[in-house]
């Protein structure tokens, strides 16, 4: 069967090429990129020969290697269909320390064959839905929102595997500030489109950023609409992430129930189009805080609480919030909203967890003191008990400054 463009054979024989090149000459550099000392004075006639060819070969042997991981992540820029085909990309070759020339070679070899090939760049084709990504983001990156991880890896995984969904998903995730909403926003974004937040499948919108004048509302609803519309021409998947979702303006929360009311059977196409909105609300945080305090002073763990014991004060909340206009729109009132997720607040050891984290994404040694300092930096709440980090993990990332040499 077909399997997409051929594939030219003068463009791997040039990213070969250009790979030898690349390389630096063997013995220039050890296993740590430093140089080697000098060796011995080679024994002349057919010892120096023998020598010359046995570092020819490990040139092209590195470079074989290195053409093998480059060709495999330029396969899956323009041919994302292969991607995966293979086993994992070679270990990087010995004295191979140009990651960003590298890099800089890779996109000159996709720019140049794109000019005269089509190239899977957007849309459709960049979407992956890697629900054991997913999967493995939330369990391993995420900390302390047993309930988040259960139902937003269910919610998304069961939508996406209809056949025929009658209506968008719409989840409504609700906590503090810092407890992980707009962290697991984007790792829905990573996992189900190969660029992120990046993609053209994917929009996110800021109240207080993208429609922060109330005169200006009908201007917004057309804004939104409109892009909406659009995206999902462009994309038979999208996502749209809905930040401080209580801020939204009334009208421009009427302006998104046709897009999450269920829809009359159409004709049928050979791509059934699929749409998930997510909100993001502090709205709630007080009452599910409220309740996860008392069921630990009552002797709960928190691994131990589930959404039997939330679902009810959280929706109430919402629903009888005068601060917001987000649970008196028809989304809540229609129950168009399919999903309110919890998001519990966040402990000592999370913190510690978060802090640990931050390290590692920046390739930075850390100690447990280390660690600990950056934890007791934060205010906890309540004043008594001073057991929630009253801003989560926000600002961890900035605070581990204060701990580099």
């Amino acid at each position: 069967m077909p399997r997409g463009p051929r594939r030219p054979l003068g463009l791997g024989l040039g990213l070969w090429l250009g790979l030898v090149l690349l390389l630096p000459p063997p013995g220039a550099q050890g296993h740590d990129g430093r140089a080697r000392p000098s060796d011995r004075a080679e024994e002349a006639g057919s010892g120096r020969a023998w020598t010359a060819f046995q570092g020819l070969r490990e040139r092209l042997r590195a470079a074989g290697a290195l053409s093998r991981r480059y060709w495999a992540l330029f396969r899956c820029r323009v041919w994302p269909e292969d991607c995966g085909e293979e086993g994992e990309a070679p270990a990087r070759p010995l004295g191979w320390s140009l990651p960003l020339l590298g890099q800089q070679y890779l996109d000159i070899l996709t720019t140049w064959y794109c000019s005269f090939q089509d190239c899977c760049d957007s849309g459709d084709c960049r979407i992956v839905n890697n629900f054991t990504g997913l999967e493995t983001d939330l369990r391993v990156r995420l900390h302390g929102q047993h309930l988040a991880r259960e139902l937003v890896l269910m919610a998304v995984r069961s939508y996406l595997e209809l056949p025929r969904p009658d209506k968008a998903l719409a989840l409504s995730f609700h906590g503090w500030s810092g407890t992980g909403k707009n962290f697991v926003a984007r790792m829905l974004a990573e996992n189900l489109y190969r660029d992120g937040l990046r993609s053209n499948c994917v929009q996110v919108f800021i109240a207080t950023l993208h429609f922060p004048h109330p005169k200006y509302v009908d201007l917004y609803k057309e804004q939104l609409t409109g892009q909406i519309r659009k995206t999902q021409e462009h994309c038979h998947q999208t996502l749209f992430i809905l930040d401080e979702a209580e801020k939204l303006h009334p009208e421009l929360l009427e302006a998104l129930r046709p897009h999450l009311e269920h829809q009359a059977p159409t004709n049928p196409r050979p791509e059934c189009p699929r749409t998930i909105f997510v909100f993001l609300s502090n709205l709630g945080g007080n009452i599910i805080n409220e309740v996860v305090l008392n069921l630990l002073k009552a002797g709960w763990s928190r691994e131990e609480i589930s959404m039997e014991h939330l679902k009810s004060h959280l929706q109430a909340e919402i629903v009888e919030s005068t601060d917001s206009g987000f649970g008196h729109s028809r989304l809540v009132k229609e129950n168009l909203i399919d999903f309110f997720i919890p998001f519990l607040p966040l402990e000592y050891r999370h913190v510690r967890l978060c802090a640990r984290d931050a390290f590692l994404s920046q390739e930075l040694l850390y100690t447990e003191e280390a660690l600990d300092e950056i934890a007791k930096m934060m205010v906890y709440v309540p004043k008594e008990e001073q057991l929630f980090s009253s801003q989560g993990c926000k600002s961890i990332s900035q605070r581990i400054n204060y701990f580099l040499p």
